[in-house]
């Protein structure tokens, strides 16, 4: 039966269809015989109890100079039967918060949010692996600067991130009596008004982040090993790394099997891990990528495993 599927997500206008993850969800919808709605920059609103969007029809090509259509708006509520794709990339501001909230709404009229929006509020990208420590390298999280500075000491090399930040942005690699290191603390920490990150510096880097995707707590069988270029540390392809498909390994599943089973208790369908060498550094719960770059080398179509669980209905362990 046709679902009307509701997609939440960044202007359409500008992503790069060969990479996008989001579109690929569509296009697999669309190819089902789903009816496709495009919620508007801010659409999200409350109309009395009903969760509302302002959405337009939309079509969609694979097809890099002409891949989408919209029709003319129009507010509609969510209603039973929905499928919502909550595909917003961080930060997790007030305004992400609040759609959260008003998507909340809409689970409880009926429709089918993916992700739940409770968990996307509870699971901070980067405090969310923690939730897993045996699978995690040393992590402190601490607003203090000489706390995060004899973190490095400690091990000699750590990596140093806020909890907001996403794409590789205002990531640092520092290493102990690093004459820049103060001013970095200070930076990320704002004069210690925020929390930062630290984590051991893992040179396994140098082999690639891999993304493992989930999809109902289930590993798909290649990961997305994402690899640094040329003097930058960092793998995330937004900042120049390159993407290399690979099998999953023993200790990848080992990890997966750990997660997995609380994702789907969150209500997380759509989940991305991130592996460095045997260690999980963060659980992506947002926006997940690589849907197409690993369909491009395997052959897959992580697209339709996805709606194939949308349809089969949430997992019961997942919770009302």
């Amino acid at each position: 039966m046709p679902l009307d599927v509701v997609v939440v997500m960044d202007p359409i206008g500008s992503i790069k269809v060969a990479k996008d993850s989001t579109f690929a969800m569509l296009l697999e919808a669309q190819r089902r015989g789903h009816r496709l709605h495009y919620v508007l920059r801010g659409g999200l609103s409350m109309d009395g109890g009903r969760a509302r969007a302002l959405a337009a029809p939309l079509t969609v090509r694979d097809d890099a100079s002409d891949w989408y259509e919209l029709g003319a708006p129009s507010h509609r509520d969510f209603t039973a039967g929905d499928v919502v794709l909550m595909r917003t990339d961080p930060p997790v501001d007030a305004d992400y918060i609040h759609d959260t909230q008003i998507l909340d709404m809409a689970r409880l009229a009926g429709a089918n949010v993916v992700n739940d929006p409770r968990g996307l509020r509870d699971l901070n990208e980067k405090l969310a692996a923690l939730l897993f420590p045996q699978c995690c390298p040393p992590t402190l999280v601490s607003r203090e600067a000489a706390a995060l500075k004899a973190f490095v000491a400690e091990h000699g090399q750590a990596v140093l991130k806020p909890l907001d930040g996403m794409g590789g942005r205002s990531i640092f690699r520092a290493a102990a009596g690093e004459a820049n290191l103060n001013v970095i603390l200070e930076t990320l920490t704002d004069g210690g008004r925020h929390l930062a990150m630290a984590q051991r510096y893992l040179p396994e880097i140098s082999e690639g982040d891999k993304r493992i995707l989930l999809i109902d707590g289930v590993p798909v069988d290649y990961c997305l090993a994402r690899i640094p270029q040329g003097d930058e540390f960092r793998g995330n392809l937004a900042a120049g790394g390159r993407g290399e498909g690979r099998p999953l390994s023993e200790r990848d599943r080992w990890i997966a099997a750990q997660v997995g089973p609380e994702m789907v208790r969150r209500g997380m369908r759509f989940v991305g891990l991130d592996v460095i060498g045997d260690w999980l550094t963060e659980v992506n719960v947002t926006s997940p990528t690589c849907i197409r770059e690993l369909d491009a080398q395997f052959g897959l179509n992580i697209a339709g495993q996805l709606f194939d669980a949308i349809e089969r209905g949430a997992p019961a362990a997942a919770g009302a």
